[in-house]
């Protein structure tokens, strides 16, 4: 049996983003460019430089030699066998063949050349090499330190072209984010990706072409929604009038039970017909709320004692809370109602602090609606759906400024939370 290996320390968020990441190829790239174009530079010069002190010595050497062989005097810097003569070049000069070699000396560096001479010894001669050393060292120094400033610069040029781009990229997430949370009014608006100030067309980058992308899908969404929003008001309010009707009509009928199936339907439409337009109404955001100071126990003992046999109250903890009361009974009602139709008893009402648990004991929540939340009539496989009542509860909660969650509890049943915006009171303001 293979065993995970443990992984390593993870990095900080900051190393995932665009700009660190182009900040640290843009360096990879400069110090390898630069490194490369140093080395280059570096051996030109420095064969350069050599080349030049080896011939001086060659044919200084070529004097000496003469010199010697004329009797003559060898002169400074001249000698057969001199001290600090590299042993390597000595044995080169005495097999019969002449050479040359940089080596330490007293005076600094030094350029040897060295050939042979009778009597198996060897005839030399130096060249000061200090010159052409610090020229090379100058020149390593200067390759160093134009290489940083290059490589700075870079970085700065660098860091700012992609900052630009990057900063579009967030603003073009962060509009699609609220996209993604109902605010179909937001728009990108990126500069480079409509026309030119002349009108005519602009020659787009990508970025620019994703930010005009996610602007009409936003445009072509919105439209799409607000026609649906207007068709859902507009059939609601076309059956009202009608269903008012016919249900005055059902109120005439003789009574049987032919009566009474009647006016359960109209009910039930007169309820659908009334959700919808609420439905649309939410939609709309076009609701307000009318906030005072209630207690949580009281109100929602009110809809335990409306929703009938089967429900239960629990009170941990009660708080006052800054509320509209006729929403957040809304709310609590639908609840109960949609434990009551769907679940099975008994269905528990805990009231802890602002936080409000409605609690069934049937097969719980489908796993779409836990993931994604309510949504219209759906129904999944050959269950029944939950109709409209949770889709208006969580409407509605939205309204008030709370958090409605959908769970299922670990022993089985559906577990939605309501969590009220709430303020702890101050010690030396409680009562």
């Amino acid at each position: 049996m293979s065993r995970r290996q443990p992984r390593g320390p993870r990095l900080p968020a900051w190393t995932a983003t665009l700009t660190w990441k182009a900040a640290v190829f843009i360096t990879v790239m400069c110090c390898g460019l630069a490194a490369m174009l140093g080395a280059l530079v570096h051996v030109s010069v420095t064969n350069q430089t050599v080349s030049q002190a080896r011939e001086r010595a060659l044919s200084r050497l070529e004097e000496v030699t003469e010199r010697y062989e004329a009797g003559d005097r060898l002169g400074p810097g001249a000698g057969v066998d001199p001290a600090g003569l590299p042993q390597g070049l000595r044995d080169l000069a005495v097999s019969g063949q002449r050479g040359t070699m940089v080596a330490a000396h007293e005076s600094g560096p030094t350029m040897w050349a060295a050939g042979p001479a009778d009597g198996g010894r060897a005839i030399a001669v130096r060249v000061d090499y200090a010159q052409g050393a610090r020229t090379i060292d100058g020149l390593d120094r200067a390759i160093l330190g134009s290489s940083v400033l290059a490589i700075g610069a870079t970085l700065l040029v660098g860091a700012f072209a992609v900052t630009r781009v990057t900063r579009r990229l967030h603003l073009t997430a962060q509009v699609a984010r609220k996209i993604s949370a109902g605010d179909l009014d937001a728009r990108v608006n990126d500069p480079h990706s409509g026309p030119s100030a002349k009108g005519t067309p602009r020659h787009q980058d990508e970025v620019a072409a994703v930010a005009g992308a996610l602007d009409t899908m936003a445009s072509s969404l919105q439209g799409k929604l607000l026609s649906e929003q207007r068709f859902t008001a507009d059939v609601a309010h076309e059956l009202r009038t009608p269903l008012t009707g016919l249900h005055a009509a059902a109120e005439l009928l003789p009574p049987g039970r032919p009566t009474e199936l009647v006016r359960d339907r109209v009910a039930a439409l007169r309820t659908l017909t009334e959700d919808l337009l609420e439905i649309s109404r939410l939609d709309a955001k076009s609701e307000r709320v009318d906030l005072d100071a209630h207690r949580l126990a009281p109100l929602a003992e009110r809809v335990v004692r409306s929703s009938g046999a089967g429900t239960e109250l629990v009170v941990v903890r009660d708080v006052c809370v800054e509320t509209d009361r006729r929403r957040l009974e809304r709310v609590l009602g639908n609840l109960v109602a949609n434990a009551l139709k769907h679940g099975r008893d008994p269905v528990l009402v805990t009231v802890d602090g602002p936080v409000v648990t409605v609690r069934d004991h049937g097969d719980g929540y489908p796993d779409y609606l836990v993931e994604h939340g309510p949504q219209r009539f759906r129904t999944e496989g050959t269950t029944k759906g939950h109709g409209l009542g949770l889709t208006i509860a969580l409407g509605q909660a939205r309204v008030l400024g709370a958090r409605l969650a959908f769970t299922n509890a670990e022993d089985g049943g559906a577990v939605a939370t309501l969590t009220l915006p709430y303020a702890e009171p101050a010690e030396d303001s409680a009562p």
